[in-house]
């Protein structure tokens, strides 16, 4: 394998770069799971770069390393890694990747996610985990919400995005003549129960921003709008966990359902 011992390396600049998200096009998966998990999904990356270190001393890194061409690895001086990863102990390892485009199907037919907004990583990132959990395996994203393929969205979604489709910067209000199923909101306003409501077989789950919730004109577009009873004490809930809530409650039903 070839050697960077420079932070001029142009290889070794071009994962600073991603790493911070400066390209539409590609990213950086970092860590022994994220890096396998892509592998199992998606094939090879374009660049592997690994610790020098930590290669020599850890049978895993080098399984991983062994999987891949010779000529897609490099290694790096361990003080370099340490400076292009973002947690405190990283393992050693990073992938370049390209980012999936998938095209948005004419008619969406089967149970997405849409989010509106959504704008800390670790909810996004705990959104898709918990979609693909749930069975859910699309996930369509409105402008505003954090880029999904950003190193902390990663670590958050733990491979989700490798599982399912994600599309970005969706329009979702054009998008809306698409959506062949329900579009279900989740919202307090003039909003029914969730367990006493009747859930569509499939339909689109909307969530919203963290502070604002989902859109006002997009609420309008809804066939159903639910809420989560809760005790009085705080005004909501955290986004990831209404969703979490709210899709497994979907599954519950789905599995209960004869036939």
């Amino acid at each position: 394998m070839k050697h960077i011992s420079s932070r001029e390396n142009p290889s070794y600049k071009l994962m600073a770069r991603l790493g911070r998200g400066r390209d539409a096009g590609q990213a950086v998966i970092e860590g022994i799971h994220l890096c396998q998990a892509w592998l199992q999904h998606s094939g090879p990356p374009r660049l592997a770069l690994f610790d020098s270190d930590r290669l020599a001393r850890h049978a895993e890194l080098a399984s991983l390393a062994a999987e891949l061409d010779e000529s897609l690895c490099m290694t790096c001086e361990p003080r370099l890694i340490h400076a292009l990863s973002d947690v405190e102990h990283g393992q050693g390892v990073f992938f370049i990747v390209g980012i999936p485009q998938p095209e948005p199907p004419a008619a969406i037919e089967r149970t997405c996610i849409w989010l509106d907004r959504v704008q800390d990583p670790g909810n996004l990132g705990t959104i898709l985990r918990t979609a693909v959990a749930a069975g859910i395996r699309d996930a369509y994203l409105s402008a505003g919400c954090v880029q999904a393929w950003s190193q902390k969205v990663l670590r958050s979604a733990q491979g989700a995005h490798f599982a399912m489709a994600v599309h970005q910067q969706m329009d979702l209000r054009a998008l809306r003549t698409r959506l062949a199923v329900p579009l279900v909101a989740t919202t307090l306003g003039r909003a029914q129960s969730l367990y006493e409501a009747e859930l569509p077989t499939q339909c689109a789950w909307l969530f919203g921003n963290e502070g604002q919730g989902v859109a006002p004109d997009l609420l309008d577009m809804a066939d159903v709008r639910l809420f989560i009873p809760q005790d009085g004490g705080v005004e909501s809930l955290n986004v990831g966990v209404a969703a979490a809530i709210c899709l497994f409650e979907h599954r519950r039903r789905g599995l209960a359902r004869p036939g």
